[in-house]
């Protein structure tokens, strides 16, 4: 089990170089004693720009904070998944007591009650005070954590919007009530719960009747995910679990692929910039945090436009990318692509020049600027 570990973590370590974990320790009220957190922030995190981050908190962060922030750190990296803070709690020695309950209520009791409370009244407000975070929290656990993570359901106001159960080694009464709260929740709820063939006979058994219950509840708010993994077991379920979970979560976050292009940007009743301006302002109001504007969906957009021969449309995201970007090429290229569609042409070429002195995007260079020159030149010649 631990050559997995040892495998899994060592495939993000390359990955994650830039974005390495920092050790803080926390003196804790609530704990009666000091308590030590890894933490990692997104690369070219900047305190001072205003910029707010989701707060993913991972219990059993001995062993399980480097499976989610080396896969936060990948997808991230390829915009399908927005920059997290994550926030892994070290348990090695106090686990059984942080996650005691009691045996006739089965909620948290003695230390476990103490554990409970210090994540409202200490941690999140310590994450809140020292970093960039944004309202929208994660929790992530594993067995014993993950059965504990589902307590947090039952505030009034729950701290977390999404809970990442992996193998919950759930106590007497947590399904049915799980179904119970599940059922009222009032704000946009995701859940996953995951477990593998060769996991613990008994964790699996309860699992399996667990996800019965739940994927009953009729909650409009809730967004459920069960994964049942073949040829996995209880650690190695761990590393499949995170990414579907965190797929899951971020679904509407993700850039245009070719499905959401096809069925929904080419046959939205509006325009296609009205359909990206409605897409980044969905997902501010689904997460509570600010959607920066991708090269990705821009391409989408702009193909769009060319599709349905919608020059107005074009040539407000021109000027949205210019407003957004100014000193990249993107602003010259899409403006130069807005004129040459208008049969501007010379207005075009100057667009093309001038972005020869900017800076290159993913997607536009120096390359691509001159082909757009020359090609624009010929057509001038005819």
């Amino acid at each position: 089990m631990k050559n997995f570990y040892t495998l899994f973590i060592f495939c993000f370590v390359t990955f994650s170089m830039q974005a390495q974990a920092i050790y803080k320790t926390i003196d804790s009220y609530k704990l009666e004693g000091e308590r030590e957190l890894k933490i990692q922030l997104p690369r070219n995190y900047d305190p001072e720009e205003k910029r707010t981050y989701p707060v993913i908190i991972v219990f059993d962060g001995d062993y399980l904070f480097e499976p989610v922030a080396g896969n936060i750190d990948y997808q991230s990296y390829w915009e399908d998944i927005p920059d997290c803070i994550v926030v892994g709690i070290k348990q090695g020695k106090t686990r059984e007591d942080d996650f005691f309950y009691d045996d006739e209520s089965f909620f948290p009791a003695h230390d476990g009650a103490s554990f409970y409370e210090f994540m409202a009244a200490e941690l999140i407000p310590y994450i809140e005070d020292n970093y960039n975070a944004s309202p929208f929290r994660i929790i992530v656990g594993h067995d014993l954590s993950a059965n504990f993570v589902n307590y947090y359901l039952f505030k009034d106001v729950p701290l977390f919007r999404a809970f990442i159960a992996l193998s919950p080694d759930f106590a007497p009464e947590m399904k049915n009530r799980l179904y119970q709260r599940l059922s009222i929740v009032q704000r946009e709820t995701f859940y996953y719960l995951a477990t593998a063939d060769s996991d613990v006979k008994a964790l699996r058994k309860s699992i399996i009747e667990g996800d019965s219950i739940i994927k009953t509840v009729q909650n409009e708010k809730l967004h459920y995910k069960f994964d049942d993994f073949e040829d996995a077991n209880h650690y190695s379920l761990v590393g499949r679990g995170i990414p579907k979970a965190l797929n899951q979560i971020f679904g509407r976050y993700k850039p245009i692929n070719n499905i959401e292009y096809n069925n929904n940007v080419l046959t939205y009743e509006g325009s296609p910039f009205d359909y990206l301006i409605k897409k980044y302002d969905d997902i501010e109001y689904f997460y509570g945090f600010e959607k920066e504007l991708i090269e990705n969906d821009i391409r989408a957009i702009a193909a769009a436009c060319e599709k349905r021969d919608d020059l107005e449309s074009l040539e407000k995201l021109a000027k949205l990318i210019k407003k957004k970007f100014p000193d990249s090429m993107l602003s010259a290229y899409y403006l130069g692509m807005y004129y040459e569609k208008e049969g501007n042409l010379k207005r075009a070429l100057q667009r093309y020049k001038s972005g020869l002195l900017l800076e290159p995007s993913q997607f536009i260079d120096k390359d691509i600027m001159l082909e757009k020159m020359y090609d624009l030149q010929e057509k001038m010649k005819e």
